[in-house]
């Protein structure tokens, strides 16, 4: 019998890493901006992610769809109790929307500077919060179950814990590094060296929030190690993220920039698997009560039907977004040529 709550699991988080890995470079190269000082090169910035980071972008809304249709108490549970945070996140993203049109058509130095800021600051948030509300997940969230209701006393301070930011700041690296690779296919001359300049630091600073963090979580989310050497899975998982994370600065230093592209995204996907794995079935851990009010893939999922429907739906939609997203990328290959309708 096909198991229709794990095949769920494993689109939902399909569509995590998709999203990590396609609009991670885009956040990344928004952070970058917010250092960079040469208007040339801001531009090529711009134009890098210009054609593609809408696009990106639809596989968090796929994402949250898939949450809402599969699993849709984890979807009212989590996005009530990160409401704040979410409309601090929206807001974020809308003006860093608006930013490339309004940089495009304004005329003053100081009115680009202000959308280049818009620009960078629409992304640093995002990619700040992304890794928060990993970290709230990984160490539980104050949900019980009373009466067949899902009660929850989550705030919003109490989203900024230490070791929530901690994952955050780890996102937020991680992120600017991708997005410094990226754009090392988008980039030539002084730019380019600077660009690699950029990802060797990042990567460097990724490696060692890694580590910090894998030994924080050991203290602050302990049951996520629970079994975890015994499974294959994970060490197949582990030994992927490991070479990619050991490509990097070796593809850098050849000048392979494909290749170390492709080891930062495996680095990405791998990190989130490992999480999923370490999570599985649960989707909303309960720091009150790990056993029993923990909402898992099981107890907080749709039914057998509406899982089977959204299941056919998916299976037609994901090869038409797959097949856009690889001709979108194909045809804005290779690097950023400014002209008069760029950004």
């Amino acid at each position: 019998m096909i198991d229709l709550n794990l095949i769920w699991f494993l689109l939902v988080g399909v569509l995590i890493i998709g999203y990590a890995i396609l609009d991670g470079f885009d956040l990344g190269v928004g952070v970058i901006q917010l250092f960079t000082k040469d208007e040339n090169e801001r531009r090529v910035n711009v134009n890098a992610i210009g054609p593609v980071w809408d696009g990106n972008e639809v596989w968090l809304l796929t994402a949250g769809g898939a949450l809402f249709a599969a699993f849709p108490p984890v979807y009212a549970t989590v996005f009530s109790g990160f409401y704040l945070a979410f409309m601090l996140l929206l807001t974020a993203l809308v003006f860093r929307a608006v930013s490339f049109e309004f940089r495009k058509y304004s005329e003053s130095p100081k009115a680009k500077k202000r959308w280049d800021m818009a620009f960078a600051l629409g992304s640093f948030v995002p990619a700040l919060l992304y890794g928060v509300a990993i970290g709230n997940i990984l160490r539980g969230l104050p949900i019980e179950i009373i009466d067949g209701k899902i009660v929850s006393s989550i705030s919003f301070l109490g989203l900024l814990n230490s070791y929530s930011l901690l994952i955050g700041t780890l996102s937020l690296v991680l992120f600017t590094m991708h997005g410094a690779i990226y754009m090392t296919l988008k980039s030539t001359g002084s730019q380019l060296n600077k660009m690699v300049d950029w990802a060797n630091k990042t990567w460097i600073a990724a490696v060692i929030l890694y580590f910090i963090s894998t030994i924080a979580t050991f203290f602050e989310a302990g049951y996520l190690f629970y079994g975890m050497l015994k499974n294959p899975l994970f060490w197949l998982l582990f030994i992927l993220m490991f070479a990619g994370m050991i490509y990097i600065p070796i593809g850098l230093k050849a000048k392979k920039f494909g290749w170390t592209f492709l080891s930062s995204s495996v680095m990405i996907a791998m990190m989130i698997g490992l999480m999923a794995l370490s999570l599985f079935p649960r989707l909303v851990p309960s720091n009150i009560d790990m056993e029993r009010f923990s909402l898992t893939i099981y107890n907080a999922s749709s039914t057998p039907r509406t899982l089977e429907t959204m299941l056919i739906i998916a299976l037609i939609g994901m090869p038409v977004v797959i097949g856009y997203t690889i001709f979108i990328y194909r045809v804005f290959r290779g690097k950023v040529i400014i002209t008069k309708d760029s950004y």
